[in-house]
């Protein structure tokens, strides 16, 4: 009996031992995230969505900041005015807009009424007490303010400083300037010492910005300057898609997915707390202390030709969707494109991308290039994604759709000489069961090629093309596989061959 129950225990110790070290594993692999945000409306829309893929990224640090639109003031009635174009129709105030500091706290409380039954979908998600553990309160006093340490600002700076070498990820949904006190708290306590050189290489390898609009000044007056290598990505108009402009800007065909019907069906009733606060047009709730939002008033809806529960904005939502890994392989280079949009290099400061223009996204819908295509060409597949995991909130794993997983047979990356004849084929596995589709295309922007490619059998796992003749030599050409499910909502996930011509 004794050796029996000895090997046993061995087992299970080792077994438990491997799950450990599995799960910290894929904890590692999540990219490290520190949330920013200044609290406006569609910052709230875009936590919720955040809470249904907290599974998916490694969240480290949940911060309140300030920014033009929104500021809590000093507490002494300071009056404060606005250098900000946006904003300078506010005029001089001691405070503007602002949200408290305890609203994240409230939708974490109403993620926790899901999250047992979240747990039943991925057991990765994370607990509502770590979430809430992770919550400090920057630097809100103004617009820019980063003249003095804050809780958040010292809790960045910890984690810039730390031993951990893995990536760390800040998706800014309101200004700069709790990141850069913390970055001016580094410098004010290294700049002139032995180490300097050394911390700020590695605190401007470690740290990516996604900054959306550029909110205050202090990216331009203080971290473009004196952190000139830190990556930033600056999102300067492509997010108006996925915000307040969208009816202007989504593909027609696109446009049902934002719209008041399909939310009411997949979002907001029948689905718990989490989802039902989400903040849609003429859906009656109101923020206090914020005057521009109106949205919900049913006459403002009616004003502005938007139906009943028609999306609002999420404007800030880009900046966490690019960490997602959906198999685009984005994360190695903004400039491949995928759900948090696409950019290229600035030609002045080779660590900054702005929104990729030249060339802009060809929309098919409209046979134009469009400015805004590399973001709204992913709405389906992303609505879809948000309406499944909706049902994650409620459903059981039975009854709710899973994304499909998407592999290759061969290489990712591939070299070829012009007039080679290139094999592509995919795999795909599906945690329900459910049929698939294959569809091979080639994202033609996101390469340097500027020959298009006729892919034979697109729609097959297996396809083909052939390099174009006159292709020079180190250019690329993208080819992206996506795989989509026939479960209800049809989910998709991707995969992307880089072939390099010789």
């Amino acid at each position: 009996m004794k050796p029996t129950f000895f090997r046993y225990a061995v087992l299970v110790c080792c077994l438990l031992l491997n799950t450990v070290l599995v799960s910290a594993q894929k904890i590692h692999n999540k990219p490290r995230v520190v949330i920013t945000t200044d609290g406006e409306v569609d910052d709230m829309d875009s936590f919720i969505r955040l809470l249904l893929y907290s599974n998916e990224l490694n969240i480290v640090g949940l911060v309140y900041s300030s920014s033009e639109f929104h500021y809590a003031g000093d507490g002494k009635g300071t009056p404060f005015t606005s250098a900000m174009p946006f904003a300078k129709k506010y005029g001089t105030r001691t405070n503007l807009r602002w949200l408290g500091t305890t609203w994240m706290q409230s939708f974490i409380d109403r993620y926790a009424t899901v999250y047992p039954n979240l747990r039943k979908h991925d057991a990765n998600y994370p607990s509502p007490r770590r979430l809430k553990s992770l919550v400090r309160i920057g630097n809100i006093d103004f617009e820019s303010e980063m003249d003095h340490d804050t809780e958040g600002s010292d809790f960045i700076k910890k984690l810039l400083l730390d031993a951990d070498p893995a990536p760390l990820f800040f998706p800014v949904w309101g200004g700069t300037n709790t990141v850069a006190r913390a970055l001016k708290s580094i410098e004010d306590q290294y700049k002139g010492t032995p180490q300097w050189e050394a911390i700020q290489k590695k605190v401007s390898a470690k740290a990516t910005l996604y900054i959306i609009l550029d909110q205050d000044q202090t990216y331009q007056k203080y971290l473009s300057a004196n952190w000139p290598d830190l990556t930033i990505l600056l999102n300067r108009s492509m997010f108006w898609c996925f915000a307040y402009l969208w009816d202007k800007t989504v593909p027609k065909p696109y446009l049902s997915y934002l719209d008041g019907p399909w939310h009411k069906e997949h979002i907001k009733f029948g689905h718990g707390a989490l989802a039902s606060s989400y903040f849609l047009w003429g859906d009656g709730q109101k923020l206090a202390n914020d005057s521009d939002h109106t949205q919900g008033d049913t006459a403002e809806a009616l004003k502005n030709n938007m139906k009943k529960y028609a999306f609002i904005s999420e404007g800030d939502s880009p900046s966490f969707l690019y960490l997602l890994n959906t198999g685009l392989r984005n994360l190695e280079n903004p400039g491949y494109g995928g759900w948090g949009a696409r950019f290229e290099r600035s030609k002045q400061n080779p660590h900054l991308w702005v929104d990729a223009t030249a060339p802009a996204d060809y929309n098919g819908f409209t046979k134009k290039a469009d400015a805004h295509f590399s973001q709204t060409r992913w709405i389906e597949a992303l609505q879809n994604d948000f309406a499944a995991r909706a049902d994650w909130c409620v459903k059981p794993f039975s009854q709710a759709n899973h994304p499909p997983q998407a592999t290759l047979a061969g290489r990712q990356d591939i070299s070829a000489k012009p007039g080679a004849a290139v094999r592509l084929t995919g795999l795909a596995k599906d945690p329900d069961g459910n049929a698939v589709t294959f569809r091979w295309w080639q994202y033609a922007e996101a390469g340097t090629c500027s020959e298009k490619v006729s892919i034979q059998n697109p729609g097959k796992a297996t396809a083909t093309f052939t390099v174009p003749a006159n292709a020079r030599k180190d250019e690329t050409i993208h080819l992206v596989l996506e795989v989509t499910d026939n479960g209800s909502p049809a989910l998709t996930r991707y995969r992307r061959v880089v072939v390099t011509v010789l």
